[in-house]
């Protein structure tokens, strides 16, 4: 009885062992962290919500093609106590961003410290 007892004990810390990588918060790799690029454009949307806080925003690229943007940036704890709320972008709001952009080139980022919104700056994200 013993034997089998710990059999199952065994067995059940083994499966709760191995599902521990599934909570594991994702990584960053995906940003290219030695570039910089300036988003220029206006919002479309803001999202507030766990995980991450998000910023959409049209831009135009050098071509004059409008990209569609999303931008990363932290918690919204970590954005509340760094100023941010759930109205510090409105949609049409005019922005200027420095932004952490993906290594592949898609239109997506994260929020570096520089921004401006609608003429008036704005502190950013907060460390990194």
């Amino acid at each position: 009885m013993r034997t089998k007892l710990m059999a199952v004990a065994l067995g059940a810390l083994g499966l709760f062992g191995s599902c521990a990588p599934a909570f594991a918060h994702h990584g960053n790799a995906a940003y290219d962290y030695e570039k910089t690029v300036v988003v220029k454009g206006v919002v479309t949307g803001y999202i507030w919500a766990n995980p991450h806080v998000y910023l959409k925003v049209d831009a135009k690229d050098e071509s004059g093609n409008v990209q569609h943007w999303l931008i990363e940036a932290q918690n919204p704890v970590a954005q509340a106590n760094a100023g941010w709320s759930k109205s510090t972008f409105k949609p049409g709001d005019q922005v200027d961003l420095d932004v952490m952009p993906t290594k592949n080139g898609q239109p997506i980022g994260r929020f570096r410290n520089r921004i401006v919104i609608n003429g008036e700056v704005f502190k950013g994200p907060g460390p990194r």
